[in-house]
């Protein structure tokens, strides 16, 4: 008898790990695994989410309208070219799907964010990475990786877990350096942290190319990861391929009228960027005075350099046995160090106190 198998390269694939957490009955964790915002969404979106439960039985807005709308009105874009997902990952996946297949290629930088691999392979395209320059792409790497068969580029700007971006003229020179059927695809989970006067989340080259795409997420500072929602924007040719791809109903209506009030509340998102900006500043400080290599960082998290594989390995499971949780990276190719997300002044205190008495063990 014959089992079904899957198509070639699917068993290739290695499943994405999220953060972890404790799910113990009683217990509060400390989760700094998953570059979330400790403080929660706005209390706008949370009432809108409410108000919308009592509509669940209608199917939601396929076309995602109103929230397209209130993204083109906060960020200045026109909303007929942004097309909205169940998180950017979705978009980033639906990206590859319609423009990369078997015997293409998807290229991307020596750490980055590990689903654009995993969309490759899935659809039968082959993931290439680029030598990173000091933990940071490098754009004449990126360019020497390019072959015939190059569909899609991505970069992380700014990058997990590395923490680091490039600058508007670097992501320019890459662009420019690209042959006009590559995609460049701006993956902007972390812009709205960014406050760098040389760094542009690219919508300049979205409006000036027809080759270009940017992609940003509700997940992370406006704290909405559970509702899995995201949006891209991008040429019209390009928008319209993706609606041609993506599922009509991709967008929850309870999301969707969360994501309306979050985005609309530009005070509150200003509020989270200067509270996660403090508290950056304060634990990488307080790393640094633990003895570990800290790497700037212009987003919600710090990569920490330990002195080897195994303290790494061992403070991961010092802290989790604490119940306090950190990401374990070596499945970006950096097994000496840890992703730790930005928490809350309490929590990032009592992490220290943790990670100080451990180091000192």
């Amino acid at each position: 008898m014959s089992l079904p198998t899957p198509k070639p390269g699917i068993m290739d694939i290695t499943p994405y790990t999220p953060g972890k957490s404790s799910r113990e009955a009683g217990v509060v964790p400390i989760k700094l695994s998953s570059n979330e915002n400790p403080y929660g969404p706005n209390p706008k979106a949370v009432a809108a989410y409410k108000d919308a439960a009592a509509q669940m039985h209608r199917y939601p807005d396929a076309g995602a309208s109103a929230l397209r709308e209130a993204i083109g009105e906060v960020c200045g874009l026109d909303a007929a070219r942004i097309v909205c997902g169940a998180g950017s990952d979705e978009l980033i996946g639906l990206l590859v799907h319609a423009y990369a297949s078997e015997g293409d290629e998807v290229l991307f930088s020596q750490h980055g964010f590990l689903m654009y691999a995993i969309y490759a392979r899935s659809f039968g395209a082959t993931p290439v990475k680029a030598p990173e320059t000091n933990l940071k792409a490098d754009v004449d790497n990126l360019l020497a990786a390019v072959t015939t068969r190059t569909k899609i580029v991505f970069i992380a700007n700014p990058n997990n877990p590395t923490g680091s971006y490039l600058p508007a003229s670097e992501i320019k020179r890459l662009r420019d350096g690209l042959p006009e059927h590559v995609i460049l695809c701006l993956d902007d989970a972390y812009a709205e942290y960014m406050d760098a006067p040389d760094y542009s989340d690219g919508v300049e080259l979205v409006d000036a190319t027809e080759n270009t795409v940017m992609c940003r997420t509700f997940s992370k500072i406006y704290g909405m990861g559970g509702l899995r929602i995201g949006w891209m924007y991008a040429p019209t040719a390009i928008i319209d391929v993706m609606h041609r791809v993506r599922s009509p109903f991709n967008v929850n209506s309870a999301a969707q009228a969360a994501a309306i009030a979050a985005i609309k509340d530009t005070g509150y998102t200003e509020e989270q960027r200067l509270k996660n900006k403090g508290q950056l500043a304060w634990l990488s400080s307080a790393l640094k005075d633990a003895g570990l290599h800290v790497f700037p960082s212009v987003c919600n998290f710090v990569l920490v350099r330990c002195k080897d594989d195994a303290q790494a390995k061992q403070l991961i499971g010092n802290l989790a046995a604490e119940h306090i949780y950190v990401r374990d990276v070596s499945n970006y190719e950096l097994p000496d160090c840890i992703r730790i997300s930005v928490g809350t002044p309490e929590e990032n205190q009592r992490l220290m106190e943790r990670i100080t008495a451990h180091l000192g063990a």
